[in-house]
């Protein structure tokens, strides 16, 4: 069995191909020349009948995966995600989700994961692209195993399924998971004061700071939300009402993601006080992954502060819950 602690996202994808095609999903595997960064050639290799490498030509993969799965096999693109988002959105939107074909898109390198490639490579739009279309589901999940997990429920789903994956290794959080079910977010600490929800690598550092809250004398639930579409929605005004106030962090704008798709369900539902955690509508430089987080805003003491400030606000409105 293979171990997730210290392997990327595409690793575990990779993996997670080969065992779906083994377990006789009829997939095909494609990717536009990158197939070393996404690991997709690791299926290549072991599956060279079942891989195709079309070149920098990202539009063109999607045409070919929607005939593939007009066919009536599962095919999986591959590429960077900012790619797949932007410049192939006219394909992905006409000929995959408008007829609702049955085509995974794998979004390598999401968020600020490309790191030193820049901006020009870092993906910080696509899940508001991405859940804006009609027919698409949007996974985002938080490490290795939940991305193994994600990507075996993405190929059992019928229908078009965009998969954000990070570049390199990310902490560990999801391993007690026995099943992942898009849809459903999950509940991975207990708190009364306050919820915190998370999505991606973000649910790592949304733990962190319920430890430090805690010392502060701050009980916070960290929920994990890897469908952010469909999302959740029971999960969150459950959240909402048992603890009155709800902060989310996510590595994307805080325009379209997350942050938005849970504000939307908190006006439809149980209005709470919140803050978003996430980037500030701004482009990056070039950076180590890491270290770019912390910079615009993802940190671990963002969080914190967030939280701190929707306490303050449940005070101002006399919340109790």
């Amino acid at each position: 069995m293979m171990t997730f602690e210290k392997i990327a996202m595409r690793d575990a994808f990779a993996q997670a191909a080969i065992e779906a095609l083994e377990a006789g999903v009829d997939l095909m595997v494609l990717d536009s020349d990158v197939s070393k960064s996404t690991r997709s050639t690791v299926f290549g290799k072991a599956h060279p009948e079942r891989f195709l490498n079309v070149g920098i030509a990202e539009a063109n993969m999607l045409g070919i995966a929607a005939g593939l799965a007009s066919a009536g096999m599962t095919p999986v693109v591959n590429s960077f995600a900012m790619l797949l988002a932007l410049r192939s959105l006219d394909q992905l939107r006409q000929s995959i989700a408008y007829p609702r074909l049955n085509v995974k898109v794998m979004g390598h390198y999401a968020g600020y994961s490309a790191g030193p490639e820049g901006p020009s490579h870092h993906a910080i739009e696509d899940i508001g692209i991405m859940r804006s279309i009609p027919n698409m589901t949007v996974l985002v999940p938080s490490d290795a195993a939940e991305a193994h997990q994600a990507f075996m429920a993405a190929v059992q789903f019928d229908g078009p399924v965009y998969l954000r994956l990070a570049r390199n290794p990310a902490p560990a959080v999801s391993s007690h998971r026995e099943q992942f079910v898009i849809g459903q977010g999950y509940e991975l600490r207990a708190g009364v004061d306050l919820t915190i929800v998370g999505t991606g690598v973000m649910v790592a550092r949304a733990l962190e700071a319920t430890d430090r809250l805690a010392a502060s004398g701050v009980s916070a639930r960290v929920v994990a939300m890897p469908s952010i579409k469909p999302l959740d929605a029971a999960i969150i005004e459950r959240a909402a009402r048992e603890t009155g106030g709800i902060v989310t962090a996510e590595e994307h704008n805080i325009y379209g993601g997350l942050g938005s798709a849970v504000a939307e369900v908190l006006g439809e539902t149980v209005p709470a006080p919140m803050q978003r955690v996430g980037i500030r509508d701004c482009y990056a430089e070039s950076g180590e992954w890491f270290e770019l987080l912390d910079q615009y805003g993802l940190s671990v003491d963002a969080i914190v502060a967030a939280a701190l400030q929707v306490m303050e606000r449940k005070d101002q409105v006399g919340v109790t819950r």
